[in-house]
């Protein structure tokens, strides 16, 4: 019975970010799609310090530990980053360093790989709470679920400004709803070795949202120089942080 809740509770947060994909990437347009960038920018970092490494740091018996997981994961990214230029440039010259080709090699697929250990700590922070009571574990789940909103939101607008289609961005996508599915059909059955990983996990979720966020979001923001552009963007940005901020509050 516990499986049962804890299987249709992922599932009924799958489906509303599915839904809210599909409806995000046939309205999107161009400036729409900049603008939640901006707001990409808030949400990460917010998810980031108020969710991810909090929950790192309760779990985990080593704080030390789990900030230099964070760094050797920055630098995992960035070295991944480094090759996927590499292997498909071999000279001074090359169109992989074009701008635009060279957003869809990088955000785009660090965001998902970022959303999918993301995924896959929520299913098994569900799971976790399902197994103490029904109640505690329906709390969680809601929780979860309202800051998986704004997240998917400005994940499918990274990825439409990254030059994928709307079709690909919403199998993506999908891909993410599964990733909680297997993460909390997983730790149920085995708990007590996933919750020893749990940290480490969050603590790689953490890096690459920073990584995303510094590396590549927040460069794109500072190419736009007219005050009224950076007017919006600080508050778009703040608006994200608030969300997660608000969300953090009520439901925890």
């Amino acid at each position: 019975m516990t499986l049962i809740w804890i299987v249709g509770a992922c599932f009924i947060g799958g489906v509303i970010s599915l839904l809210l994909t599909i409806f995000i990437s046939s309205k999107a347009n161009q400036g729409l799609i900049t603008n939640l960038v901006s707001l990409a920018v808030g949400t990460m970092l917010g998810t980031v310090f108020l969710e991810l490494l909090p929950h790192a740091f309760e779990l985990s018996s080593n704080y030390h530990r789990t900030m230099f997981s964070v760094l050797v994961g920055i630098l995992i990214f960035f070295i991944l980053e480094k090759l996927l230029i590499w292997r498909h440039c071999h000279g001074p010259h090359c169109e992989t360093h074009a701008p635009e080709i060279s957003l869809r090699n990088k955000k785009g697929s660090f965001v998902l790989m970022g959303d999918i250990f993301h995924n896959f700590v929520d299913g098994v922070l569900i799971a976790s709470a399902f197994l103490v009571n029904i109640n505690l574990g329906l709390v969680t789940a809601l929780a979860i679920i309202a800051h998986e909103i704004p997240q998917e939101m400005s994940n499918t607008s990274i990825l439409l400004h990254s030059g994928y289609s709307r079709s690909q961005t919403i199998i993506f996508n999908t891909y993410t709803v599964f990733a909680t599915l297997f993460g909390a059909v997983i730790s149920y059955y085995i708990l007590d070795a996933v919750s020893n990983a749990i940290p480490l996990i969050l603590a790689l979720a953490a890096s690459s949202m920073i990584y995303v966020s510094v590396s590549d979001l927040i460069p794109g923001l500072h190419k736009k120089t007219e005050a009224s552009d950076a007017f919006f963007q600080v508050i778009l940005i703040s608006l994200g942080v608030l969300i997660i901020y608000v969300i953090h509050l009520f439901l925890h």
